[in-house]
């Protein structure tokens, strides 16, 4: 699929895919509150990966592991879909990626959406989830995650830091939400040019995850949390998404505070672009696996 194909078939759509009116963001709440979707992975996956299913952690928790290679690192994966979707089809591609070609043992927590969850509860277990991953493994770790799923991955990072902890080996954040106030200048010059994404509704999502956070609480946007003792990050954002602000106000605090940032910006694609099949998107995931493999062992 050619990524203008791919712009052109997210525009048919329409608003059904995306997050650009709020009236249909609500509905996608409703739905997913009243008939919650399949978060399980395809049958297929099991032909090349062993899949394993928990709740040690009081959700399901998926296991994702290559058949006959031996994996090289450690992968928690936290899924977008603006805190009110399930994980889907083109995260559990990814998430195959990164089990059979890294080869990578992969976590996927299947979290409680919004608003049964919220920041406040569900940010604290994740990061138990993380801590035990972290623990039980001598691989490196890596945390990975879209959109609001990127969010949860340096939120979790943060977090394990602030406890005095090591945290992860790697970040890996794919047009990655990091402030859920959206009031920063370059939004309004993209948004005209994203097909995906509008700022009232993206708001409206991001306050049912901030419960009785403010929407600026580095919880729910870690884009204000403190960024020393991060570990290396790659960050992959696209020109028509407009959280592409996100991805730079991130790389410029986080060098600042001395952080290694390898920001992959790609010209006219849209938003978690990675994730979808276009020369672009494939282009991206094979930095991305590089990167994981490049991540440092532990001692």
């Amino acid at each position: 699929m050619s990524s203008r194909l791919l712009g052109w078939g997210i525009a048919a759509v329409g608003n059904r895919l995306g997050y650009r009116d709020l009236d249909e963001v609500r509905r996608k709440v409703e739905r997913q509150r009243t008939r919650p979707a399949h978060f399980g992975p395809p049958k297929k996956l099991q032909k090349s990966c062993t899949v394993t299913l928990s709740f040690e952690h009081g959700w399901p928790c998926y296991e994702i592991a290559p058949r006959g290679r031996t994996p090289v690192a450690q992968v928690l994966y936290l899924h977008g879909g603006a805190y009110v979707e399930e994980v889907g089809f083109n995260h559990w591609a990814l998430v195959k990626e990164l089990a059979v070609d890294v080869p990578a043992r992969a976590v996927v927590p299947v979290y409680p959406l919004a608003p049964a969850g919220t920041a406040q509860t569900v940010l604290p277990r994740l990061t138990a989830l993380a801590r035990e991953l972290k623990s039980g493994s001598c691989l490196p770790v890596v945390f990975a995650g879209d959109s609001a799923g990127g969010a949860l991955s340096l939120a979790v990072a943060q977090r394990l830091r602030d406890e005095g902890e090591t945290t992860a080996d790697r970040l890996v954040l794919i047009s990655p939400w990091l402030d859920a106030v959206l009031d920063d200048p370059l939004l309004d010059e993209i948004q005209p040019h994203d097909p995906m994404l509008a700022v009232e509704p993206l708001r409206w999502a991001g306050a049912l995850w901030a419960g009785a956070l403010p929407l600026s609480d580095p919880s729910v946007s870690p884009l204000n949390g403190s960024m020393t003792g991060l570990p290396p990050v790659q960050v992959f954002t696209g020109t028509r998404d407009i959280l592409l602000s996100d991805a730079r106000r991130f790389r410029d605090r986080a060098a600042a505070a001395g952080v290694s940032v390898e920001l992959h910006e790609e010209a006219g694609q849209v938003h978690a672009y990675p994730l979808w099949p276009v020369t672009e998107g494939r282009r991206a995931r094979e930095q991305m696996l590089a990167g994981i493999r490049r991540s440092p062992g532990r001692a």
